[in-house]
């Protein structure tokens, strides 16, 4: 037992200790486990019974078609494109307003889907859609 030499020990701690740290997330966990179940409050409530049937008033599904040559048909009705514009507005008007499906063929020009859904936009229909067949 010599008292005038030192040890190695003597160095500066470079290390977090984390006992004391992972001692106070766990009583703050035991905590919260037990506040928790008082903090909910059920109140007991009796609620008037009622029968009430749900009104499922889905709207109607137009299907506008464009095939290869560039011609509307309305349903599967082949349809001239001076009468496009009436029956979208006629659509449009409709309550519930009806859902417009745009079908256009793979070789028909784009400017023809477009006059549609330009004409069907300024008719004043808010639910455009288009068709397409996946890929297989």
């Amino acid at each position: 037992m010599a008292f005038g030499t030192q040890d190695d020990n003597d160095e500066v701690m470079n290390e977090i200790n984390m006992t004391p740290m992972v001692d106070v997330m766990l009583v703050l966990l035991i905590i919260f486990i037990i506040t928790v179940p008082v903090m909910k409050h059920a109140i007991s409530i009796d609620l008037p019974r009622a029968s009430n049937i749900a009104q499922d008033a889905k709207p109607e599904t137009i299907r506008l078609s464009v095939d290869a040559a560039g011609v509307y048909y309305w349903n599967e009705a082949p349809l001239s494109e001076a009468d496009l514009v009436p029956q979208l507005r006629a659509a449009a008007v409709r309550q519930p307003q009806p859902e417009l499906h745009i079908r256009g063929d793979k070789a028909v020009r784009y400017e023809r889907v477009a006059q549609a859904m330009a004409a069907a936009q300024q008719a004043g229909l808010r639910k455009i859609g288009f068709v397409t067949e996946p890929k297989n």
